[in-house]
């Protein structure tokens, strides 16, 4: 094996002895797409382009929703979050909440800046992150996280209480029908067929217990994460133990989890005393959740089981004409609205299209199209076309006043938001980015030293064919690779065909699309910068403490120092100053003197009732007396960050004095302090 390894080494570096110039500007692109706050992503995202202007949108769009919910924990570092308003459900006051957890790694997997996923995982699992509010898969994301960074270290970490909360689902297994239960709300997913017809078609937002096609395939995957893991560690008798649950619930989902009726994975009810449902009675319509066993490659390669793919592709079931239906059209209580928060319709999944599940069944749609032989119904160009429709869902509004923002749940027939509510803007209950890289890309990460690219594009001549694509500076086992698919060679004059390069240099090419390997030594990642970001603070009223000059309301103020940075229009986040030409200020009270040296502000302006100030200094608590430390030149940057160093000094508060720009009102987002 190692010599054949060695073998395609020494080939790939006869290929060139000098990497060309890289294909795409990544300067210019992150400039065009994220104006004042490009560095932030051109030191950390992958870059991608393809002959598709909506998917490059949306791709870089996903990236900026990805940022705006890194929330900053101070000395606990960095989480990931689901809403960028408060919610009363998330765990407080951290406002983190564990069933977008896998979305959330398999999204941050691809950054260059492993910090992101690597607090998360230490948040998730040492902080007590994981309370098992919701299901999740998370075990098997940090094992799909090993397969693009390769850190043993990393993904070791925490297994000992990988394993423990594993075994605190063991009050969800059914040890009679060795299977696990959860009701749908607690699998983040209300109003489903179980817990309507538990209610007698009245509700559906709480009971309904049942063995559900998600929850079992969630368990086999955190089961199978947990085996490979333990075979990683050295502890055998952990790795055997763990691949015999896996493979246990595997025979139980197919047993009897799959309808033969329905041709389709069901839930069964758990309720054992309802009057409207019986114990191990089968739901009577199908659900997308139907799909999620393939997510996780659960279902044997067999074409009895890919028939069910062709309800995905009906209208008579689970095809809407703007997404996929999470229950089939013809459900008795198919789309009606039981919840209403004042007059807005709430959360539920008797229909809408979810973004949340979107994703889940493309990934399985990819693993089926990528390395099964039974594919039922379906084809490349069905996967592409569903990635489109999926790709619309993100544009809001129509003509010039159409914008990019992702929401909870849409109307399957005109894809319109269905929620509407302030905490639905951004929403970050879903993947992208990691669809195009290992999808449309078709990048499968591995664990051992191969790189494996397979683009599921159809054929050209279909009408979901794309002439040409690139992803750059995608992070490898240590490497950045680049995947380039040029059809017949003209956009990027390179040569016609697929082609994978490493660090900058061609290793592989084929002149059709199809699988493509290429040998790729690992290489140590990079060390992970911390720096901790002493102003923040998550509790009102507790030390460091917000003060300002006007609207000093008790949460317009502490929202300068919360940890959140967007400058997203439709969520206002940070301190905002009254209008007015009068001087404005803004301070941190520390409650005891912190070493500081420099300072990161964020500043919104929308070219309306917002701008940056004209001017602006920061001073320090020094003996007694104020003493300014920064007097930097010009106007702050608007909607990115502005740095600003000076000799490090020991205080207990800091002030930012600011000139208002022609009378208009300031927006600070957000303001951090740094040892250094």
């Amino acid at each position: 094996m190692r010599a054949w390894i060695n073998a395609l080494l020494a080939g790939a570096a006869l290929i060139g002895a000098a990497p060309p110039p890289p294909a795409m500007d990544n300067h210019r692109i992150a400039v065009q797409r994220f104006g004042k706050d490009a560095p932030w992503y051109e030191r950390r995202i992958p870059f991608f382009e393809s002959a598709d202007p909506r998917i490059d949108a949306v791709y870089y769009y996903r990236w900026s929703l990805f940022r705006a919910h890194q929330r900053d924990l101070g000395e606990e570092g960095f989480i990931s979050t689901e809403f960028l308003d408060d919610v009363d459900w998330q765990r407080h006051p951290y406002a983190s909440l564990n069933d977008a957890t896998g979305f959330h790694l398999a999204e941050g997997r691809w950054l260059n800046d492993r910090r992101y996923a690597d607090d998360y995982i230490d948040f998730m699992y040492a902080g007590g992150g994981n309370d098992r509010h919701f299901t999740d898969y998370m075990a098997d994301s940090v094992w799909g996280r090993y397969l693009v960074d390769g850190d043993r270290e990393a993904a070791l970490r925490h297994l000992p209480v990988m394993r423990h909360i594993y075994r605190l689902w063991d009050e969800k297994f059914d040890f009679d029908k060795r299977l696990y239960f959860v009701e749908p709300l607690l699998d983040a997913t209300e109003y489903t067929v179980s817990s309507i017809d538990a209610s007698g078609g009245k509700d559906g937002f709480r009971g309904g217990d049942a063995f559900r096609p998600s929850i079992n395939s969630y368990m086999f995957a955190n089961a199978r994460a947990l085996s490979r893991l333990a075979a990683m560690a050295g502890d055998e008798a952990m790795a055997r133990d763990y691949a015999a649950r896996a493979e246990a619930i595997r025979g139980h989902v197919l047993a009897d989890l799959w309808s033969e009726k329905l041709t389709h994975f069901i839930d069964r009810h758990q309720s054992r005393k309802n009057p409207h449902v019986t114990y191990w009675e089968p739901i009577r319509n199908r659900e997308l959740v139907g799909y999620l066993p393939w997510m996780f490659d659960l279902v044997p390669d067999e074409a009895h089981y890919a028939q069910a793919w062709r309800h995905l592709l009906d209208p008579a079931s689970l095809a809407g004409k703007a997404g996929m239906r999470t229950v089939e059209v013809n459900y008795e209580y198919y789309m009606r609205q039981y919840r209403y928060l004042g007059p807005d319709p709430e959360c539920q999944w008797n229909g809408p299209v979810w973004p949340y599940q979107t994703t889940q069944v493309l990934i399985g749609l990819a693993n089926l199209l990528d390395h099964y032989q039974s594919l039922g119904p379906v084809t490349r160009s069905d996967y592409m076309r569903l990635l489109r429709q999926y790709t619309a869902l993100h544009y809001q509004g129509a003509g010039k006043a159409k914008r990019l923002d992702l929401e909870e749940d849409y109307h399957p027939e005109t894809g319109q938001p269905i929620v509407g509510l302030d905490r639905s803007h951004h929403y970050f209950h879903s993947g992208y980015n990691d669809l195009i890289l290992t999808g449309l890309v078709g990048i499968r990460p591995r664990a051992d030293d191969v790189l494996e690219v397979n683009p599921l594009l159809p054929e050209a001549g279909d009408p979901q064919a794309l002439a040409w694509f690139r992803a750059q500076d995608v992070p490898y086992h240590g490497r950045r690779i680049a995947v380039t698919w040029d059809a017949d060679g003209s956009h990027y004059g390179r040569g016609k065909g697929l082609s994978i390069e490493v660090d900058g240099r061609e290793v592989a090419r084929r002149p059709t699309l199809g699988r493509l390997t290429t040998a790729v030594e690992s290489a140590r990642n990079a060390t992970i910068d911390r720096p901790i970001n002493r102003a923040v603070q998550l509790v009102r009223g507790q030390f460091p403490k917000g003060s300002a000059s006007s609207n000093t309301d008790p949460e317009n103020v502490h929202d300068a120092i919360d940890g959140r940075l967007w400058f997203f229009p439709e969520l206002p986040n940070g301190w905002s100053s009254a209008p007015s030409p009068a001087g404005q200020w803004y301070a941190i009270d520390f409650g005891k003197p912190v070493l500081l040296g420099r300072a990161e502000l964020a500043f919104f302006a929308d070219g309306k009732g917002f701008a940056v100030p004209r001017g602006y200094r920061l001073q320090a608590m020094v003996g007694g007396g104020w003493k300014t430390i920064a007097t930097p030149r010009g106007s702050p940057v608007a909607d990115g960050i502005t740095f600003l160093r000076w000799p490090a000094i020991r205080t207990d508060k800091v002030r930012l004095l600011m000139t208002p720009k022609g009378g208009k009102a300031i927006r600070l987002v957000e303001f951090k302090l740094f040892q250094d």
